[in-house]
């Protein structure tokens, strides 16, 4: 296969119902761009001062996805787009095409020209690099930044309703500011030699974004603000690790290809911004996790989180080996944790609230696994790597295929009842590809991911939620969002001082979620230890106080567990229980993959293993290092290290 993507190279109109052409793609392949082909359509927009792109006169028509594609009768799919349509006009609440879209799309028709040298997907991705700097302001006080919706006929809506922040939406930076980078920077490395004359133009373009970060975000850089009385960095892209991954995406391809070193000085920056927001260990929350946005210490969400990837890009692209750690942890101690009690679910708030799962989520740590494995070399996380593939072929709720190779077609979602979603809109289909290219970049593991794809049993972190107790007051608050989190069921349970309470809970590590104050303190005495809960100044966040759990000392044997509040009013929200060592077994053609991982601060034993088969345990530590290979009969005993997995195969 030709040029695998960057990381891996750097390491070694439209209202018409209209069917998706069941176009089978090449037998070896997963990726087929037929959905997506679709979903393009062309738009001529009218001169307007701000907004030009390359050869506009010789070249009038722009091509880009429309937003939401809806699922009709006999599998056929209706393009639409965002917000209401007004019949008179033809125009959307939101509108057609958006900029995201257009970005992201633009980077998978780059990574399958330089994968599979298609004619096809290169042009895709001319015309489509040509929209993404269309919709950048070129010039004025809002230089750089980006509109985010135009309507089908190539009118700019930059103040859609729902209102989007910031208002207009070119004036600040933004999501889709991060994303025309990564479009820029993958569309400047692939045309560098293929076009000159074009990839200057694309030069330009990311150049005016990097300035429009530098006196927006950058010029904050080396300082701090407060969330909840924890320092985190002032000059990630709005407060966002997330979105900031995603222009360092776009900058390590373009910085690797040039001496650029604006650009240059802007990735390290946002490098080691998304570097400082991992948190937390292999036993308390977010279990090493990269967290996504400085605004709360609450929330983990799947979509958008490719944390890891950026960082593992980057510490190539930059020569700097620290910035791998965070990525290390990430990916060896909460991605275990996450595919063990249930898979990507859209947000952690910091319970499992939001559990329906969407590709954008699955293609994020699927990506990221990918990236520092790559970077790594370190096994353990391709074995993850094909599991969380595994999701696109079966390993989710609904047990079934979200993606099919021989359309293209990637579901919008999978709910938390295991119902799916059939439609299949761009950011889909478009995840949903990016994930494809990088299994087909590993063949052993899309195979892999394909084969072995049933759930057989899984047992994971789970949640018990306080109202369940005997004993205290069921509180329901008018909105279940605090602010920067959200009450677990929509209620929580209060104890006065000297009110006790007792939930049935399982046996495992506990970590009570309780809303811990600003200001004061809250004590609470446990049969499982003592609690001290309080934060600092509320900061940049939206509200005084914070959700969040905190481990007792002991763990529970699966009694009853009690509390007392002993000072002040105890909100308990909900508790979160991990068994010492949870547990993803998947079935298929393929053979049989076990997954194991260990919440233990010691070394844990546990059998694994099937009757009258032979397989092989190969065991990681906490951060992916291969530890040991053991060869079983049937079932048998290993010694996990502390905080560490291990993935057992036939």
């Amino acid at each position: 296969m030709k040029n695998l993507p960057l990381v891996a190279a750097l390491a070694a109109a439209a209202l018409t119902i209209t069917a998706t052409p069941a176009v089978a793609a090449p037998p070896t392949a997963l990726t087929n761009t037929a959905h997506l082909d679709f979903l393009l359509d062309t738009a001529t927009p009218a001169a307007i001062d701000g907004h030009t792109t390359y050869r506009l006169a010789e070249e009038p028509e722009l091509t880009m996805p429309w937003t939401y594609a809806d699922a009709r009768d006999g599998g056929t799919f209706e393009r639409v787009g965002g917000g209401p349509l007004d019949p008179a006009t033809g125009y959307w609440g939101q509108g057609a095409y958006n900029s995201d879209d257009i970005a992201r799309a633009t980077v998978v028709y780059l990574r399958h020209w330089q994968q599979t040298d298609s004619v096809a997907s290169r042009d895709k991705a001319y015309e489509l690099l040509r929209s993404v700097a269309y919709l950048q302001t070129d010039s004025g006080p809002n230089a750089g930044n980006v509109v985010l919706w135009m309507q089908p006929d190539g009118t700019l809506n930059p103040s859609p309703e729902p209102v989007e922040l910031p208002d207009p939406s070119d004036s600040g930076a933004s999501y889709w500011l991060a994303r025309s980078l990564w479009a820029f920077g993958e569309g400047y490395a692939a045309f560098k030699n293929e076009d000159p004359e074009f990839a200057g133009f694309l030069q330009d373009r990311l150049q005016l974004g990097v300035g429009a970060l530098e006196r927006q975000s950058l010029d904050k850089y080396g300082q701090y603000v407060i969330a909840d009385g924890e320092k985190v960095p002032a000059w990630l892209i709005v407060n966002g690790a997330d979105a900031s991954a995603e222009a360092v995406l776009g900058l390590t391809a373009y910085v690797a290809a040039t001496r650029d070193n604006a650009a240059k000085s802007a990735l390290k920056k946002l490098a080691r911004g998304i570097a400082e927001m991992g948190a937390g260990d292999t036993r308390e929350w977010p279990y090493g996790a990269i967290m996504p946005w400085a605004q709360s210490p609450s929330m983990w969400h799947a979509w958008s989180s490719q944390m890891p990837a950026a960082l593992a890009e980057a510490s190539i692209v930059l020569k700097d080996k620290r910035l791998l750690e965070p990525a290390l942890a990430d990916s060896g101690s909460f991605t275990p944790t996450l595919i063990t009690a249930g898979g990507p679910d859209n947000a952690w708030y910091p319970t499992p609230i939001e559990k329906v799962q969407i590709a954008y989520g699955a293609d994020s740590r699927l990506q990221s696994l990918l990236a520092v494995a790559d970077v790594s070399g370190r096994e353990g996380f391709d074995e993850l790597a094909a599991i969380m593939g595994a999701w696109y072929f079966g390993n989710n709720k609904s047990g079934a295929p979200v993606y099919n190779p021989a359309t293209g077609v990637t579901f919008d979602g999978v709910q938390a009842d295991g119902t799916v979603n059939k439609n299949s809109g761009a950011e889909s289909t478009i995840h949903g590809l990016l994930s494809m290219l990088a299994l087909d970049a590993h063949p052993e593991i899309a195979e892999r991911a394909q084969s072995v794809a049933s759930v057989e049993s899984q047992s994971g972190l789970s949640v018990v939620e306080a109202e369940t107790a005997t004993g205290g007051t069921v509180v329901t608050p008018e909105s279940a969002w605090t602010g920067e989190s959200q009450w677990s069921g929509g209620s929580y349970l209060s104890l006065a001082t000297g009110e006790s309470a007792t939930i049935a809970a399982g046996a495992g590590s506990v970590e009570a979620v309780v809303y811990e104050p600003h200001p004061g303190t809250v004590r609470s005495k446990w049969n499982l230890g003592s609690l001290r809960s309080g934060v600092g100044k509320p900061g940049i966040t939206e509200a005084p106080g914070a959700l969040l759990p905190s481990v007792l000392k002991k763990p529970s044997t699966g009694a009853d567990v009690t509390v007392k509040a002993t000072k002040g009013t105890l909100q308990l929200d909900a508790l979160i229980v991990r068994p010492t060592v949870s547990r993803l077994v998947l079935e298929g053609s393929g053979g049989r993959t076990e997954l194991v991982n260990s919440a233990s601060t010691t070394r844990a034993k546990t059998t694994v293993g099937a009757t009258g088969e032979r397989s092989v345990a190969r065991i990681y530590s906490k951060t992916g290092a291969l530890v040991d290979t053991v060869r079983l009969r049937g079932t048998g005993s290993i010694m996990l290290p502390a905080g560490g997995f291990a993935v057992v195969t036939r």
